[in-house]
């Protein structure tokens, strides 16, 4: 179907029910919106009359397991309502032309771009061919494309936006090129090997997991090769809370030293018990070698193998309390997650920066306003700048978000659902 009939099809309704699915009933009139404006910029950029498909990946938040997941750790995550959507044609001569609402356009020639160019790092055009580099390792399918995109994840806010982008690229090239039949799960290692190598970035596999599957998810990362990933139905909103996410702002420009060093660390005390990471580690044995620990790895990276071990354990305890309907359980533990980041994990500022404190701040009034309302609160993401998460009784968001947004700024703090879909084509 050409740009133009897919617009006609979308203005008249037909795509309601899948949108319905993806962002709630009353959100359709805006998805709607989203997607007609996506075709029309395609249509602009690359033709009307080009045959199209629609497609979706979700953001994600973390709901426990902060900093773990690069040491094979455990995890819950879950998918956003909050997605990049994208119009694709296919086109025949292995080049990649990419416009995202707002940006330069992108064009990678896959016949040329095929090793990572330490020059390319952190650039949209490195994730792209990082994709095509995994999937064609992998023995998978790869051609050119056109394609429109747009988000409303936002940058930097710790709802990986850079995951989704990546799982798209590998969501297109599946759809397009490989019959739809490669298992999100390998999209998701794909799309880490891209960030991983082409990108520049050492991430763990979290956020492009829950990008790529859907819904509440754990994961414990023991076996990196085939990660077990468990499906958790409960829905937090029928429950009585809201998902929201507070973004504090700040300075994302020269964290990636921040970020880097927390998994370094980890396996630099993991190398000094003779292992590659924290989880082959026994923690008993970790803990009678803290005093010789100190002068080989230094007081932080015992602090933060500290966290690791007891956020694994929270989050298998999250997991139960949660496929049993216990909400108190989990809220607590929700609490002693964020609690842990803080104290232990030390992810909430830079010290090379300690008068920029968003976090922490957002931290303070959050847990001050919901503490006596039943409410909970913990860092997000990855830490040092961005945003926090919050679990807030239905009848007190609005006052909420009103503080957030008092102290941050309109719109700093976001209500959001759990979708049940992950990265899906739409048409």
């Amino acid at each position: 179907m050409n740009a133009k009939a897919m617009f006609d099809i979308i203005k008249a309704g037909d795509l309601d029910a899948r949108f319905a699915l993806l962002y709630g009933r009353p959100s359709v009139p805006s998805a709607r919106g989203r997607f007609e404006r996506a075709l029309l910029g395609f249509a602009r950029l690359y033709g009307a009359e080009r045959e199209v498909a629609l497609f979706s990946v979700p953001g994600r938040s973390e709901l426990s397991g902060n900093h773990t997941d690069h040491n094979r750790g455990c995890v819950i995550a879950a998918s956003i309502d909050l997605d990049i959507i994208a119009v694709v044609a296919p086109r025949d001569d292995g080049v990649i032309h990419l416009s995202s609402e707002g940006y330069p356009e992108s064009v990678v020639d896959l016949s040329e771009f095929t090793e990572p160019r330490p020059e390319r790092f952190g650039s949209s055009d490195a994730l792209i061919a990082g994709v095509c580099a995994g999937m064609r390792e992998q023995g998978l399918a790869v051609g050119g494309f056109d394609a429109y995109t747009a988000s409303d994840i936002l940058g930097g806010s710790g709802l990986s936006s850079s995951a989704a982008f990546e799982v798209m690229i590998g969501n297109i090239e599946n759809h397009l090129y490989n019959n739809g039949r490669i298992d999100n799960t390998v999209l998701a290692k794909i799309a880490q090997y891209a960030e991983n190598r082409f990108f520049g970035k050492p991430c763990g596999l979290m956020d492009q997991m829950a990008c790529a599957l859907g819904g509440i998810i754990s994961i414990d990362f023991a076996d990196p090769a085939a990660p077990l990933v468990e499906q958790i139905n409960r829905d937090l909103s029928t429950a009585g809370f809201a998902l929201c996410i507070v973004n504090t702002g700040g300075n994302h420009a020269d964290l990636t030293p921040d970020y880097a060093a927390v998994p370094a660390e980890m396996k630099a005390l993991a190398a000094a018990m003779g292992k590659e990471v924290l989880r082959e580690v026994d923690e008993a044995e970790f803990r009678a070698s803290i005093a010789t620990l100190r002068e080989s790895v230094g007081d932080r990276a015992i602090l933060r193998a500290l966290h690791f071990f007891a956020e694994n354990d929270r989050v298998r305890g999250q997991k139960q309390a949660l496929l049993k309907g216990d909400l108190a359980a989990f809220l607590s533990l929700v609490q002693a997650s964020g609690r842990s980041s803080f104290c232990y994990l030390q992810n909430v500022y830079s010290p090379a920066n300690p008068g920029e404190q968003g976090i922490s701040l957002a931290l303070a009034l959050a847990e001050d306003f919901l503490a006596p309302r039943g409410g909970v609160c913990r860092v997000h993401g990855g830490g040092f700048a961005g945003t926090i998460q919050a679990l807030v009784p239905h009848a007190h968001v609005d006052a909420f978000c009103d503080l957030m947004d008092a102290t941050f700024g309109a719109g700093a703090c976001m209500s959001l659902s759990i979708r049940p879909e992950g990265a899906v084509r739409i048409d």
